[in-house]
């Protein structure tokens, strides 16, 4: 990937965020218990807060937001409906039913039961026996759907996840990361709005069973509508939560929590904190040139860069944090290039918090160049290719 300068655009733009402008303040000092936590702004992608936010642990029960994607997919592509039913397997029972010690929707075994009732068994009542029934009947097998969720989290850009059950059940090698599963409820709340409603139902009731939704965020008074819980005695308490004031939506995971206390507690502060301690700060607006990044045989020798929507920052009150910008793009590009092609991203720092990552496509279409423009472009790419190498030869001798 190249990484080139972002010009007097991105200049200018950061002329806003000159953090002499800003006094230190106390927001800065946010400090959590949570071995590994995120918060994100839904809108901009701006990340508020991370710690540890790549480090890989057990998802435990986190783990159903993927089985869960996986169902809404289907539901949306139309290869599923909600009047589908599943089968309860006897596996699903015996390992995911009452008897298996973890959360349930007490799903009687041969039983056929409605996708839209398996899913708030899932999702309200994290029942694990949902959650094998689902993969069992959707690809034969457990772990034939574990193969589906790991090639939809690549899909997806989950670059550091790895599922080997529909359940968040212990496994050696079952391991996510904070910041994975953020983009991965980010991706489920922005694809399937009404869909994910169901994460904001309170209770359940299944086989004259009530249960309450095990998302202790939904019991505040401060806009939570998801997303879901976890725990093992290896990872310890988990939550990825999601909430909305004043049409800002955050998003926001933790784990490795000693007591359940302390998740809800703890996620709490984060969330509250995020509302309170950030403001908004609009760099770009729609279809403003960010950018440009040259173009290799092509009628012109640049493209303009543009984002498809407004790029804005969250900026803590206060803040004295450095920020710093660049976009990265695989260079140089060959023509023709397509408007509206993706070519790179924007990544803006905030310290050393990665504080947005947003694409950016191409702002107009650059034909291939003439025979004679293409020569010159092939001799001086030629020409750099010699000198690197004659480079290389001169600094590292045999």
């Amino acid at each position: 990937m190249r990484t080139t300068s972002i010009r007097v655009y991105l200049a200018a733009a950061c002329l806003l965020l000159a953090p002499g402008t800003y006094r230190p303040a106390a927001a800065q000092n946010f400090q959590t218990s949570a071995p590994h936590a995120i918060l994100i702004d839904a809108d901009s992608g701006s990340t508020l807060f991370e710690k540890a936010a790549d480090e890989l642990f057990a998802p435990a029960s986190m783990a159903k937001l993927m089985t869960t994607e996986i169902v809404f997919g289907a539901l949306k592509e139309g290869r599923l409906n909600m009047d589908t039913e599943f089968t309860v397997t006897e596996d699903a029972w015996r390992r995911g039913g009452a008897g298996g010690g973890g959360s349930s929707m007490f799903a009687q075994v041969n039983s056929r039961i409605k996708l839209s009732d398996l899913l708030r068994g899932l999702i309200v009542q994290s029942g694990n026996d949902a959650a094998i029934t689902i993969a069992e009947n959707m690809a034969g097998t457990e772990g034939a759907f574990a193969g589906m969720m790991n090639a939809r989290a690549k899909e997806l850009g989950l670059t550091r996840s790895t599922f080997r059950n529909a359940t968040g059940y212990s496994a050696p090698d079952q391991k996510v990361s904070a910041r994975d599963l953020a983009k991965l409820s980010l991706h489920i709340i922005e694809t399937y709005p009404d869909l994910y409603k169901i994460f904001a139902e309170r209770e359940f009731t299944w086989n004259k069973i009530k249960q309450q939704n095990r998302n202790p965020l939904l019991a505040l008074d401060i806009g939570a509508d998801g997303l879901k819980t976890g725990y093992l005695e290896e990872s310890g308490y988990g939550l990825t939560g999601s909430a909305v004031q004043n049409n800002q939506r955050l998003v926001m995971v933790v784990s490795g929590l000693k007591t359940a206390r302390d998740r809800a507690a703890e996620s709490r502060k984060l969330m509250e904190w995020g509302f309170r301690a950030f403001e908004p700060r609009q760099i770009f607006t729609a279809g403003e040139t960010v950018a440009e990044a040259s173009v290799y045989g092509g009628e012109k020798g640049s493209v303009p860069l543009v984002a498809k929507k407004p790029v804005r920052l969250l900026l803590p009150r206060g803040s004295g944090e450095r920020v710093t910008a660049k976009v990265v793009y695989q260079g140089p590009l060959s023509a023709p290039v397509e408007q509206g092609r993706e070519i790179g991203r924007l990544r803006v720092m905030r310290g050393d918090t990665l504080a947005l990552d947003q694409p950016l496509y191409a702002g107009e279409a650059v034909g291939s160049g003439t025979i004679p423009q293409r020569a010159l472009d092939a001799a001086l790419e030629v020409g750099t290719g010699l000198f690197r190498r004659a480079f290389s030869k001169a600094g590292n001798p045999s």
